[in-house]
């Protein structure tokens, strides 16, 4: 059983909250737009942390992730990938991506939009974490935390503060 950490787009900037929300996971998964690696090193004090590069990342980002992760955690075929759209409106990159790793779970950030939905077209779980970070429209920072058990996923909670918190 997994615990898992799910943020997006922190733009540079790491709130406090987060070490608070996410103190009891086992991994957290970033969807990019990371911004300053410091942010990451700061999540990955927290928990091991796989994350991809986002649309405003600079070079060292970029060198040091990719642009997909495809793996598996316990039973559950994972795809992180920032910019993707979401069931019935993704990108054509990341549909073909989809039809050929045949994802259970699918992390994706880029719209600052927080969305939990099944795709019952293409068989997976989308997850959008919305944004965690000072830059953007959203006015409220959202976080998920979700459960891996075998092939399960469960007990998903999401979890939001304010920008000024």
């Amino acid at each position: 059983m997994k615990r898992i950490g799910i943020i997006s787009d922190t733009h540079s900037y790491f709130y406090p909250k987060i070490k608070e929300h996410f103190a009891e996971v086992d991994l957290i998964w970033h969807a990019g737009d990371i911004g300053d690696m410091e942010v990451f090193y700061q999540l990955d004090d927290i928990a091991p942390t796989r994350a991809v590069w986002g649309n405003i990342d600079h070079s060292l980002a970029r060198r040091m992730l990719n642009e997909n992760e495809i793996f598996m955690c316990e039973d559950v075929k994972v795809m992180i990938r920032h910019i993707a759209g979401y069931p019935g409106r993704y990108n054509l990159t990341t549909k073909e991506l989809i039809e050929a790793e045949k994802p259970d779970l699918v992390v994706v950030g880029h719209s600052h939009i927080l969305k939990v939905i099944y795709d019952k077209e293409l068989k997976h779980l989308h997850i959008n974490p919305g944004a965690a970070g000072k830059v953007g429209l959203h006015k409220i920072c959202t976080l998920i935390r979700l459960t891996i058990d075998g092939k399960d996923m469960k007990d998903l909670e999401v979890i939001e503060f304010s920008r000024g918190a």
